[in-house]
């Protein structure tokens, strides 16, 4: 059972009990708990403190944790309705509401009621990740000289260097800026290179953090279709002529959610639209390091090819690690550094010292290397095995690319479907799936889901995952009157 479960499950018991103990009773020992449901002190901890927080107990060091004593009355919470206009911007002296929309985000860092089979996850499930190489990689930057100094704005020069190592090219340390994670090298990225109002054009479907970033700087996100070889470039050529962005924002490796790859004929035609537009190509390489086994070598980034300061590049090893580690970074040439390094110190001063130097400490250690072959080779087997079984059990599932790197697969739902339908009921069967309507900026062409196998315990449960799903989709399809339908385009 994973530690958040036992917590949970341990926390709901103690509740439970709560009853029997009058208001300031003593509940037993920490030790007394540990030996009665055979936990560690550390879920012990944890569970009281949930119960705390709900204001159900009270906890004083060295005395122990007691029933809270019900609380005084509480005056009313006031009206706060004012906020609705003071919320709303004025556009043409009309109030219009302003609101961000994170659903597409939660989805995918909500953690399911226990028992429930992740497939809506965004990271490595825990026993993918190096846990033990992280522990150490942290005590030993600790105790660096400086460790708890301040870092440069730009972030650690010898970090710097390790990413600018990796993306090729011309890119040097010197056009690398250190980020605390990926989403907050888009977010700078996005804030510097286009003002409130403006259109950018992205990929459809597309990763819901990033549309979540654009609408939250009042950005206009223009979407440009995408198929089985990347985005279509002719159709990126009339976007940029339609709209006169100046901002296309893609992945092109393992693109979230279609796992597609740019194809080499479009990787040059992308970089060409977009000088000719006089605009910037953000390439979000999120996935590099989550590649399978089978994948073989993979194409080199787009900022390696950039001779003229298009891209600006951004990465993290977030993914392939924890979702605690947030070290990402940025990389451009150019003018635009200067901003990107401006709006990056306005937002955030600088990433933790100490965290840089854990990054710089796993990153060199011969333990890295051994970690990335065992998430290849794990990916590839839970990618083969949920694929298969979706194949077998689930034909009316569209499923028309199998990617050779990422942690999830991208499913179409046979036309007339419910696509929130599906998901409650799968949720009622026991598994959580991440709902397709977020990864399109305007309406999508049909129902979706997004199935992550990088986040659950392994291929048994997989299996069982895809069995629950079954009976959600024997529940709301044949209801219905939905039938298998034929394989279909990637979007």
């Amino acid at each position: 059972m994973q530690e958040r479960s036992s917590v949970q499950d341990l926390a709901e018991a103690l509740k439970s009990e709560l009853h029997r103990y009058s208001p300031g009773g003593k509940l037993p020992s920490s030790r007394a708990l540990v030996e009665r449901y055979r936990v560690s002190p550390v879920t012990v901890s944890r569970a009281l403190a949930r119960l705390t927080a709900e204001g159900l107990v009270v906890t004083r060091p060295g005395a122990g944790a007691f029933r809270a004593r019900p609380r005084p009355g509480t005056p009313s919470a006031g009206d706060t309705s004012w906020q609705e206009v003071t919320l709303s911007a004025s556009v043409a002296g009309e109030l219009v509401p302003r609101g961000v929309d994170a659903s597409g985000v939660l989805a995918t860092l909500a953690a399911p009621p226990p028992g429930v089979v992740e497939f809506n996850g965004g990271y490595l499930h825990p026993s993918l990740q190096p846990e033990r190489a992280m522990a150490g990689a942290l005590a030993r930057a600790g105790r660096r000289p400086g460790a708890w100094g301040r870092p440069p704005a730009e972030g650690l020069p010898e970090l710097r260097e390790w990413f600018a190592r990796g993306l090729g090219g011309h890119v040097t340390s010197a056009d690398v800026l250190i980020t605390a994670g990926g989403q907050s090298a888009l977010t700078t990225a996005l804030r510097a290179l286009a003002p409130p109002g403006a259109p950018v054009l992205v990929e459809s479907p597309t990763y819901p953090g990033m549309l979540a970033i654009a609408r939250a700087a009042g950005l206009r996100p223009v979407p440009v279709p995408v198929d089985s070889r990347g985005v279509r470039t002719e159709l990126l050529a009339d976007a940029f002529r339609a709209t006169g962005a100046r901002v296309f924002i893609c992945q092109p490796l393992f693109q979230n959610p279609t796992g597609a790859v740019l194809a080499p004929g479009r990787r040059a035609e992308v970089l060409r639209i977009a000088r000719a537009a006089g605009a910037f190509v953000v390439e979000d390489d999120f996935a590099r390091r989550l590649v399978h086994a089978d994948a073989g070598p993979l194409p080199g980034t787009l900022a390696a090819d950039d001779h003229d300061g298009v891209v600006v590049h951004v990465a993290s090893l977030t993914k392939v690690t924890s979702p605690s580690l947030r070290v990402g970074m940025l990389a451009a040439r150019g003018p635009v550094l200067e901003r990107l390094r401006a709006i990056h110190v306005v937002d955030s001063f600088f990433v933790a010292r100490p965290l840089q130097e854990a990054a710089l400490e796993l990153v060199g250690a011969p333990a890295w290397n051994r970690h990335l072959r065992t998430v290849a080779a794990a990916l590839k087997d839970r990618r083969d095995a949920l694929a298969g079984a979706l194949l077998g059990g689930l034909p009316e599932l569209s499923l028309p690319y199998v990617p050779s790197g990422g942690h999830h697969l991208w499913l179409r739902l046979p036309d007339g479907a419910d696509e929130s339908a599906l998901l409650s009921a799968a949720l009622r069967a026991g598994v959580a799936l991440a709902p397709g309507r977020p990864y399109f900026s305007a309406e999508p062409p049909a129902g979706h889901v997004r199935l992550s196998f990088a986040g659950v315990a392994g291929i048994t449960e997989i299996a069982e995952g895809v069995r629950r799903l079954r009976t959600a989709c024997d529940e709301v399809l044949v209801r219905e009157g939905s039938g298998p339908g034929p394989g279909r385009s990637v979007v």
